[in-house]
């Protein structure tokens, strides 16, 4: 049986415990990963059912925070759990999502809405990267070719709107100067490599150039700066980040990479409120769960087991987490973290 079969017969079991605390347990795990903390699982079917509750019938998540990038980070956190556009539990709140993304595609590749969002290539980068593994999933020949060409122009985007440096900034190059920082550079390498995995042409280019950037701005003792103009010291969250994105780009084996762990191993493994971290725990751990799972079952597991135990005990009896930034957004970074080991995603597939 390949792979895509496995996957629908997983959702078909799925499908008939829509609705129960139990649907999340259903799916079948990696094999290295078969152990299950019950907390764990019970926390996971309670979020994504307060996500699901909390969709508006537009597709959309309510607020004025960064709306593309919490609609795409929400349906990313819901195929997580194993459903797609068509099938399972949370289809109809996918194909909501995408169809608020999609209506939000400009002419010129965007999705998003400069007029609302003063920093859209967060939500361009989240959507590329949600859309694209949707577009893996879909069986409508004319909902594919749709989503086909929103991403097409989406990746040209991305190319534009690239700095002289190689990375990316809160807006594009030309509306920002020329500006780059690192968070917003990964969410772009991590939606370009999502796009290429659904088989869009992706130009190499601007992957390296995206490389070469973020080695530009390790320090010395391996952690990422802030941004190629503004140095300064290391940054856990950023360096994480860093990690995850180059694993995307295929830099396993970069000179760089070894030094990179090592500093973040330092300073994140342990899962401290570091004032490092600048006050993003969720974007950090976001990141470095995604780089621990790619170590393996011996770095992984005791790992996962402290993060689990950390997220649960923080979750409100409505299924939902609070943090610095909107609910929708932090409750959707937990849950992508709970179900990273289910690996029903490729681009967190080790």
């Amino acid at each position: 049986m390949n792979k895509r079969m496995s996957r629908r017969t997983a959702l078909k079991m799925m499908g008939t415990l829509a609705g129960s605390l139990a649907v999340s347990a259903a799916a079948p795990r990696p094999v290295w990963a078969a152990r299950r903390n019950p907390r764990g699982e019970k926390s996971m079917a309670e979020g994504l059912q307060w996500v699901a509750r909390s969709q508006s019938s537009l597709g959309h998540w309510g607020g004025n925070t960064y709306p593309t990038a919490m609609a795409a980070l929400a349906g990313t956190a819901m195929i997580c759990a194993g459903s797609t556009a068509t099938q399972g539990p949370y289809a109809r709140h996918i194909r909501r999502a995408v169809d608020y993304l999609m209506s939000k595609s400009r002419a010129n590749g965007l999705i998003g809405d400069p007029t609302l969002d003063n920093r859209y290539t967060y939500g361009h980068g989240f959507s590329m990267l949600f859309l694209s593994q949707v577009l893996g999933e879909e069986e409508d020949a004319e909902r594919r070719d749709e989503l086909l060409r929103t991403l097409t122009k989406a990746v040209e985007f991305s190319g534009q709107a690239q700095t002289k440096s190689g990375g990316w900034g809160y807006v594009s190059a030309k509306d920002g100067n020329n500006f780059d920082e690192g968070s917003t550079t990964i969410t772009q390498v991590q939606g370009l490599r999502g796009c290429r995995n659904a088989g869009i042409p992706v130009p190499g280019d601007v992957i390296e150039r995206a490389k070469q950037y973020i080695y530009g701005c390790k320090n010395a003792d391996g952690g990422i700066s802030y941004s190629s103009t503004n140095r300064g010291s290391s940054r856990p969250a950023i360096t994480a980040a860093a990690l995850a994105a180059l694993y995307n780009a295929g830099a396993y084996d970069s000179e760089h990479v070894p030094m990179m762990l090592e500093y973040c191993k330092k300073n994140l493994y342990r899962l401290g409120d570091s004032v490092r971290s600048f006050g993003h725990w969720h974007y950090t751990y976001l990141y470095y769960s995604q780089v621990v799972y790619r170590q393996g079952p011996e770095e992984w597991e005791p790992f996962r087991d402290r993060l689990y135990d950390r997220i649960v005990s923080e979750q409100k009896s409505d299924g939902s987490w609070e943090g610095t930034i909107e609910p929708i957004y932090v409750t959707s970074c937990n849950l992508i973290m709970l179900q990273l080991d289910r690996a029903y995603l490729p681009i967190y597939q080790r």
